[in-house]
């Protein structure tokens, strides 16, 4: 970690997260680098933050992940035909939990991952905006599932 995420992934990632219930397209690079890979600073975390941010590392790249994988109250589903990628599934709640301690940790040590302060916020308003996503899903009472390409 401290980089801008942009040395590695580019301008553009996009992490899909969707549901029979709707979905939304993260399009900022940094919620990858910063979100979806924070669990694996070195940073001085208690077990229940490595254990929510494990399963955020977990999110699948579309086009390279395939095989599955499995957490507490998560899997990873590998596809299932050529033109299928895998996705990693969940409830509502948990991946709520999860983005609500990526938030917190990201907060508390800003300065050890080196986040700017740019992307802290763009952070702060893509997990805003997949957070009123899993409202939505966790209302209708059907899992979620994420995937990104980067």
């Amino acid at each position: 970690m401290g980089y801008d995420g942009r040395e590695f992934f580019g301008n553009h990632a996009s992490v899909a997260v969707g549901s029979r219930a709707g979905g939304y397209i993260v399009e900022h690079a940094a919620f990858v680098e910063f979100v979806l890979h924070l669990g694996e600073s070195e940073l001085p975390l208690c077990a229940g933050e490595r254990q929510s941010l494990a399963m955020l590392a977990a999110v699948p790249h579309a086009l390279l992940d395939d095989e599955a994988q499995f957490g507490e109250g998560w899997r990873v589903i590998p596809p299932t035909a050529q033109s299928d990628w895998p996705v990693l599934e969940t409830t509502p709640g948990r991946l709520r939990q999860a983005l609500e301690t990526a938030r917190t940790v990201l907060w508390r040590h800003a300065g050890p991952v080196g986040i700017t302060a740019g992307d802290l916020i763009a952070v702060e308003g893509e997990i805003d905006a997949v957070l009123a996503c899993l409202q939505r899903a966790e209302v209708a009472g059907v899992p979620v599932s994420v995937s990104y390409v980067a």
